[in-house]
């Protein structure tokens, strides 16, 4: 198993989604790799957490990354969180960068998951995906 293509991935992920004119239109520059400290931006993307299992094969390291992505707004209802949640699907579906390190074999959904917080002030929609990476 290889985790060094961790860093790499997350950057292209990031690349792709903060260069994406849809997305951008949505949210701006407010796409983070952890939840902003303050006040945050009323709908912003974060980043978030990720498993890594063991991908390798004879011919070399690899890992497959189950990752989050998540939308979280004080907007009113879901339809702000949705449009983005749809613009990130959208922005994944492009070809990818290379990555600095290794290289992406593929990239699929899995699943999201949209919900309020307890206070009913926040809704948050966290997308699945699952990556698998080989590092050459």
């Amino acid at each position: 198993m290889s985790y060094a293509v961790s860093a790499a991935l997350q950057a292209a992920l990031y690349g792709q989604l903060s260069t994406n004119a849809v997305l951008m239109a949505l949210v701006g520059s407010d796409i983070f790799d952890a939840p902003p400290q303050g006040t945050p931006p009323a709908t912003y993307v974060s980043l978030g957490p990720e498993l890594v299992r063991d991908w390798s094969t004879v011919c070399g390291s690899g890992a497959e990354h189950d990752l989050t992505i998540s939308v979280v707004t004080t907007e009113a209802g879901f339809q702000t969180a949705k449009e983005v949640a749809a613009a990130i699907s959208d922005a994944l579906e492009l070809p990818m960068p290379a990555l600095s390190r290794g290289h992406l074999v593929s990239l699929n959904f899995l699943k999201a998951r949209a919900r309020r917080d307890e206070a009913g002030q926040l809704r948050r929609i966290d997308l699945s995906y699952r990556a698998r990476v080989q590092d050459t």
